[in-house]
């Protein structure tokens, strides 16, 4: 399945600018992007928006990543949106923490662009894969 040119939303979290950009500069084209700048704008954007993936940094003032994934994980809005870290943090204990509050990839910093591009289409093909399973399901209890 090719994800490429879909209307897929993706959600760059990071407090360096300069790592949004790189990010939006190589999902651009492809992806519409929305870019949050600290933890309480990423889940502002996340309820307003609800985009297919969030790419979301760890270490960022105010809220880090792991507490902006606990409380998209507690709202009913947000807690089915896949969460890829993208970290300077890479320690097996990080990657372990993150993983267990429900992000469903953990990339560390410096990205190689290959390999998180290739993650972000796998990610969104299995969101793909998972609505359409949910919807059929919503259409057969409907039918019932």
């Amino acid at each position: 399945m090719n994800l490429i040119n879909t209307e897929f939303t993706l959600l760059i979290v990071d407090d360096e600018k300069q790592n949004r950009l790189l990010l939006t500069e190589l999902f651009g084209t492809t992806y519409k992007i929305i870019q949050a700048k600290n933890g309480v704008q990423a889940l502002e954007k996340a309820r307003q928006h609800r985009p297919d993936l969030i790419l979301l940094d760890v270490l960022m003032p105010e809220m880090d990543g792991m507490g902006v994934l606990r409380e998209l994980k507690r709202d009913d809005a947000t807690r089915l949106i896949p969460v890829i870290f993208i970290t300077a943090l890479d320690s097996a204990t990080d990657e372990e923490n993150g993983l267990n509050l429900g992000a469903v990839d953990y990339i560390t910093k410096p990205i190689k662009p290959a390999i998180v591009l290739a993650r972000v289409r796998a990610h969104l093909e299995l969101k793909h894969a998972r609505d359409r399973l949910a919807n059929q399901n919503e259409w057969l209890e409907s039918e019932v």
